[in-house]
């Protein structure tokens, strides 16, 4: 009976682990260095975005962590110099809820900053609420603060060329839908399954019952950022700029992720509730 109960628990343990290996999906396999580079990584105190932080500086990179808070940030900074060892690495205050922060944010980096070849625009929130400027909390921090940010940045960004800009998206893009009648709102946009700090803003039992759950069937961070590093640095991938990547590869999206006129609204809409045009 016991030999029996550790060949059970042998073959269960031995599942699990071939279900987290795929789980966890590609990795990024680029050997690509980055010294003389500069990169910007939102949203990097924490999760995904100091996974990514860690790897490019890793890479030989300057790396900026642009956090909105300065002692998370700065903690950060700490942490990615470690794991790293570089020295390279430097927080930038940025609050992506504020339109006035972040093109603060953008002054300032490009009067102290020579260049800029890799922006990410990792941050993301997941939480009700509404914006410094009074846009939905979600849809303000995680798309129209990252849209001035990368206007603002664009032309620092062209001069730098060849040079890449990487949007942090979800998944579940698949299952909504886009009203422009409720972008002021604060009931959109959801998030991806990634096993992030993300989900620090819900209650406490919700977390707890989310926990075993994460911790079996979401990637862990390093994992989750696997296909921004490959969008970041991966050789050879030119061609695809614009298209939706997800394990480290190029996916298929909905016919409505596809729409040139809602995305034509979506940009003019954007531009004018960032002032823009």
């Amino acid at each position: 009976m016991a030999e029996e109960i550790l060949l059970i628990a042998g073959v269960v343990i031995a599942v699990l682990m071939i279900f987290r290996m795929y789980i966890c999906g590609e990795r990024c396999k680029s050997k690509t260095k980055l010294h003389g580079k500069t990169v910007i990584v939102t949203g990097s105190n924490t999760g995904i975005g100091r996974a990514t932080a860690v790897d490019l500086a890793r890479r030989g990179a300057r790396v900026i962590l642009a956090c909105r808070n300065q002692v998370c940030g700065e903690t950060a900074v700490a942490l990615v110099q470690r794991e790293s060892g570089s020295k390279n690495v430097v927080f930038m205050q940025l609050d992506l809820a504020s339109l006035k922060s972040v093109r603060s944010f953008a002054e300032t980096f490009l009067k102290t900053e020579r260049r800029l070849d890799i922006l990410i625009n990792n941050a993301g929130v997941y939480m009700q609420g509404t914006t410094e400027d009074g846009l939905g909390l979600m849809f303000g921090v995680n798309h129209i603060g990252h849209f001035l940010l990368t206007n603002l940045l664009l032309d620092k960004l062209k001069e730098c060329a060849p040079s890449r800009i990487v949007t942090v998206s979800s998944y579940l893009h698949n299952f909504g839908n886009l009203d422009f009648d409720i972008l002021r709102t604060h009931k959109e946009f959801g998030v991806g399954a990634i096993n992030s700090d993300l989900y620090r803003n819900m209650n406490k039992m919700t977390r707890r019952l989310l926990k075993p759950i994460a911790a079996l069937f979401f990637k862990d961070v390093e994992a989750g950022a696997q296909t921004t590093l490959h969008c970041a640095v991966q050789e050879g991938i030119e061609s695809l700029s614009g298209r939706y990547f997800s394990n480290c590869a190029v996916q298929k999206v909905k016919a409505k992720a596809q729409d040139d006129a809602v995305a034509k609204k979506l940009w003019e809409v954007s531009e004018t509730l960032c002032g823009l045009s």
